[in-house]
């Protein structure tokens, strides 16, 4: 199911107006349960923040639990194990994300990038 609302996100964005990704994003959040939506709004953040210095990094796909599993309190996700993509390589990142209490979006979003992921570990971690 995670993968199915990634999949739907990125159809989204692609070709589509800010405005408009926007409220096609927030309806298919609407969609989903609490804990994915927290997931999916957080993945996206992780694009759109890490994205911001266009020179360093490109990502075109974030994924918050890859490496490892985020804890969850309440509507804040925390983990060490998420992985963006960039330029055709994947790269581990921690997170602190807290979400706006109905889930639809992100009230701070804060990182630390660390060490590309080797590519003969892509497909154990589900990277593609």
């Amino acid at each position: 199911m995670r993968l199915a609302g990634l999949v739907l996100f990125v159809l989204f964005v692609a070709g589509t107006p800010a405005p408009a990704m926007d409220a096609r994003f927030k309806a298919m959040l609407k969609t989903l349960d609490p804990e994915l939506r927290l997931e999916q709004v957080c993945d996206a953040e992780a694009m759109r923040t890490i994205g911001k210095d266009r020179n360093a990094y490109r990502p075109d796909r974030a994924m918050i639990g890859a490496l490892a599993r985020p804890q969850i309190h309440g509507d804040t996700i925390v983990g060490s194990g998420g992985a963006f993509r960039s330029r055709g390589k994947w790269y581990g990142f921690s997170f602190t994300c807290e979400a706006a209490p109905d889930r639809l979006s992100v009230q701070s979003f804060d990182f630390k990038i660390g060490v590309p992921i080797p590519e003969e570990k892509w497909s154990a971690y589900g990277l593609w």
